[in-house]
């Protein structure tokens, strides 16, 4: 989805990428959020988009979190509610909300995917996966990931 522009960032407080999402995050804790901050976003950039998702689920990626017309900012404080930053999408479990890292076993990478968007999408409340990556789809100016790990104890 990226028109290949690099230099845009996406950071957490609490991990750094490749590194493990501390429990608070996860279903084995409070299940909220992590606090996000964007760095080098493109000036064009009017909104921007967020998925969350676990490539090493075993019947395939599960999402975890979708959130789109995000304004441009700083970031996302820890614990945000559906509908407090931007417009929330559904995830695997059919909610719209965050769904923290609760892997069924092992260890397993979560992809926090940012993207810089040269327009707001104007899509509802609850959209799956492949209807906001459709919408992203050539209008994309940049992305940036952030990975962090989860076993459960």
């Amino acid at each position: 989805m990226s028109m290949g522009v690099t230099g845009m960032r996406v950071t957490c407080s609490e991990f750094a990428d490749g590194e493990s999402i501390p429990r608070r995050y996860t279903c084995d804790g409070d299940d909220i959020s992590p606090p996000l901050s964007f760095h080098d976003v493109p000036a064009e950039t009017r909104s921007l988009a967020l998925i969350m998702e676990d490539p090493d689920a075993p019947r395939g990626t599960w999402d975890h979190w979708l959130l789109y017309d995000i304004p441009v900012g700083d970031g996302i404080p820890a614990g945000a509610s559906p509908g407090m930053v931007g417009t929330v999408g559904v995830n695997s479990w059919g909610r719209s909300d965050y769904g923290g890292p609760c892997p069924p076993g092992g260890q397993h990478r979560y992809v926090i995917a940012v993207y810089a968007v040269d327009t707001e999408l104007g899509l509802p409340r609850g959209v799956d996966k492949p209807t906001l990556q459709d919408a992203l789809a050539g209008h994309t100016l940049a992305d940036a990931t952030l990975t962090g790990v989860y076993a459960r104890p």
